[in-house]
C-alpha cells in the first residue's frame, strides 16, 4: 500500500515524494499497473499517472492541500446549482408578480440553467490558456455580480439577466472540480473524489427546499439571494487562499521493460558499471536527481499565472463538438442532460404545482419540500461512493495488474433498474393524485440512481480519455444543459396536453430507462469502441492535440 501522507501544510514540511512506473498502453483508457521495486502503491497496485520528482507536481501535495481544493470547489458546484434552481419555488411568485405565466416565468430557471452550460465554453478554454487559479477567482465574481444583480432586480427582464449573468458565470463550477481531481489525485482516487463532489453537485437541487423555507417564514425572495451572497464571498476568500494553480507540464517518462532489473543486496554493480542498494535501478537513479524547492504560500496566492502561449483558445472551443461522436463521453452528456432534465427542471417544476391544488392543498411555502426527496436519494448513495474504485482494484488483480476503464461500470447495474421505476411512480402518482409520499419516494429513487451514473460514468469517461480531460468536459457541459434545457423549457406545456403518466412515467422513462440500458453496451464492448475510436481520423487529431499526454489536464 502507499505510504500514509502528512497532512501538515506541504509549504513547510518535507514530505516523501510518490514514485511509480505506471504507464497507459496504446489504446486509451487500458493502464498498466504493474510495479516496480520502490514504487509507491495502493491495492498492491503502480500509481497512475506518474508523478514528477517535485514537490510542486500536484500529484505530491498533501491530503490536507488536496482536500482543501476538493471541498471549495465542490462547495462552489453546490452554490453554482443550488442559484439555478431554488427560485424554481418562486415561479407562482414571479408570474403573479411580474404579471406574466407560469411557463414564461420558468424561464427564470430554464435560461439561466441554458447559460450555465455554456459558459465552460469560454472560460474552460480561457482556464487552458491563463490557469484553472485565475479563472476559478473570476469566475466566482462574475457569480457574486449576478446574484447581487438578481437581489436588486424589480423587473422580469433585470431579474432574467442577472440570472443569465450568474449563470454563464458559474458555467465552469462543474467542469472545474472534475479538472482538478483529474489533475491532483491519482487514478484509484478519482471514483471516489468524483463522487464526493457529486454529492455536493447533487446536493445543489435541494436550493428550492433552503428558498421554500425562507418564504415560510415571511421574507422575500430576495433573501434566497442574499444568502447566496453571503456564502459565495467567503467562498472566494477560501478560494483565493487555498486553491493553488494546478496547471503543471509533466513529461512521460518511457515505460519500464516487463522484467525490470532490481539490485542485489551485495552492492554489486549493474550492467552500466553503477553502484546500487537494495532498490531498483530507476528508483536509486531518481534518489540521485536534484529536487526542486516547494513554492512559498506568498507565492501561491498570486492571482495569475503563467500564460500557455501553445493553448490554443479559439480551436478549444471548436475542437469539443468533435467529442459528441465519442459514444463514451456521449453517454456522459446523455446522462446528465436526462437526469438533469427530470430531476432538476422536471420534479422542481411540476411539483410546487400539484401540491398546493387539491386533493393535497399544502401552502406554497411547503412548495421545497421536494428538496428531502431530493438530498434522501442521494445521501442514500453515499456510502456506496467507494464501490467502483474498490471493484476496479479488484478486477484489475484478477487481470494481471492491467486496469480497463470499464472496470468500475458493473456498480451501475442496481441503478440502471431502480431510476426508471422511480419516474414511473413520480408519474402515475401525478397523474392520479395518490398520496403524496409516491412523490418523494420516486424522487429519491430517481437521484438515488442518478448518484451512481453521474459519478461512475464520469470517472469511466475520464479514464477513457484521460489526456483530453478539458475538452471533453466542454462537450459534457454543453450537451447536458442543452439536453436538459430541451427537456425542461416546455415541461408544463407537455403535461397539460398528454398528461403527467405519459409525459413522465412514458416518454421520459422510456428515454431514461433506455440511456442506463447502454451499460450492457459499454461493460462488453467498450474497450472496442476505445480501439476503434483511437484508430479512427478523430482519434489521431485528438491525441495530436493533447500533445501526444505530455500536459496534466
Amino acid at each position: 500500500m502507499a505510504p500514509e501522507r502528512d497532512s501538515r501544510d506541504d509549504h513547510t514540511h518535507p514530505r516523501h515524494l510518490v514514485r511509480s512506473h505506471a504507464h497507459e498502453e496504446d489504446i486509451p483508457g487500458t493502464v498498466n499497473l504493474q510495479t516496480v521495486e520502490g514504487d509507491d502503491t495502493a491495492y498492491g497496485q503502480a500509481l497512475f499517472p506518474v508523478p514528477a520528482d517535485d514537490p510542486n507536481d500536484p500529484l505530491q501535495w498533501s491530503n490536507f492541500k488536496k482536500t482543501m481544493i476538493l471541498l471549495i470547489c465542490a462547495a462552489y458546484s453546490f452554490l453554482g446549482n443550488s442559484a439555478l434552481l431554488g427560485p424554481s419555488v418562486y415561479i407562482g411568485i414571479y408570474s403573479k408578480e411580474f404579471n406574466i405565466s407560469p411557463t414564461v416565468a420558468s424561464g427564470l430557471v430554464s435560461y439561466p440553467n441554458l447559460a450555465f452550460g455554456f459558459g465552460s465554453l469560454i472560460l474552460v478554454p480561457l482556464y487552458l490558456k491563463i490557469g484553472r487559479r485565475p479563472v476559478m477567482l473570476i469566475s466566482m465574481l462574475l457569480f457574486l455580480g449576478g446574484l447581487i444583480g438578481a437581489s436588486r432586480a424589480t423587473t422580469f427582464s433585470g431579474l432574467m439577466v442577472a440570472r443569465v449573468f450568474h449563470g454563464l458565470g458559474s458555467g465552469v463550477c462543474e467542469a472545474l472540480p472534475v479538472q482538478l481531481v483529474n489533475d491532483i489525485f491519482f487514478l484509484h482516487e478519482r471514483g471516489k473524489r468524483i463522487g464526493y463532489y457529486t454529492v455536493a453537485l447533487c446536493l445543489g437541487a435541494t436550493g428550492p427546499f433552503y428558498a421554500g423555507y425562507m418564504l415560510a417564514g415571511g421574507y422575500s425572495w430576495r433573501l434566497f439571494f442574499y444568502v447566496e451572497i453571503a456564502f459565495a464571498s467567503a467562498l472566494f476568500i477560501l478560494a483565493f487562499l487555498f486553491v493553488e494553480e494546478t496547471t503543471y507540464h509533466r513529461h512521460l517518462q518511457p515505460p519500464p521493460s516487463s522484467s525490470p532489473r532490481v539490485l542485489s543486496s551485495d552492492n554489486s554493480a549493474n550492467a552500466d558499471g553503477e553502484k546500487g542498494g537494495v532498490e531498483g535501478i530507476q528508483h536509486v537513479e531518481e534518489e540521485a536527481s536534484v529536487v526542486p524547492q516547494r513554492k512559498s504560500f506568498l507565492s501561491t496566492l498570486k492571482p495569475w499565472g503563467a500564460i500557455d502561449h501553445e493553448a490554443e483558445f479559439f480551436l478549444t472551443m471548436v475542437r469539443p463538438f468533435t467529442y459528441f461522436t465519442i459514444p463514451a463521453v456521449f453517454w456522459v452528456i446523455s446522462t446528465y442532460g436526462i437526469y438533469i432534465g427530470l430531476g432538476a427542471l422536471a420534479f422542481n417544476f411540476t411539483f410546487p404545482l400539484k401540491i398546493v391544488a387539491p386533493p393535497y392543498n399544502w401552502p406554497e411555502t411547503s412548495a421545497g419540500l421536494i428538496a428531502l426527496a431530493n438530498g434522501s436519494g442521494y445521501l442514500l448513495a453515499i456510502p456506496f461512493t467507494f464501490t467502483s474504485d474498490r471493484l476496479a482494484a479488484h478486477l484489475t488483480r484478477r487481470n494481471g495488474m492491467i486496469r480497463e476503464a470499464e472496470m468500475r461500470l458493473p456498480v451501475l447495474l442496481p441503478a440502471m433498474i431502480i431510476a426508471p421505476a422511480g419516474l414511473i411512480l413520480y408519474g402515475l402518482t401525478a397523474q392520479y393524485n395518490l398520496h403524496w409520499f409516491g412523490y418523494m419516494a420516486g424522487v429519491a429513487m430517481v437521484n438515488w440512481g442518478a448518484y451512481f451514473y453521474f459519478s461512475f460514468t464520469l470517472a469511466y469517461a475520464v479514464d477513457s480519455y484521460n489526456a483530453n480531460t478539458s475538452e471533453m468536459l466542454i462537450a459534457m457541459n454543453l450537451g447536458k444543459q442543452a439536453i436538459s434545457f430541451g427537456m425542461g423549457v416546455k415541461l408544463l406545456d407537455w403535461i397539460l396536453e398528454r398528461g403527467f403518466a405519459v409525459v413522465i412515467a412514458g416518454i421520459f422513462g422510456s428515454v431514461l430507462a433506455a440511456n442506463n440500458l447502454a451499460l450492457i453496451i459499454f461493460w462488453f464492448y467498450g474497450k472496442k469502441i476505445r480501439i476503434f475510436t483511437r484508430n479512427s481520423w478523430l482519434g489521431g487529431w485528438h491525441k495530436k492535440a493533447a500533445k501526444g499526454g505530455a500536459l496534466t489536464h
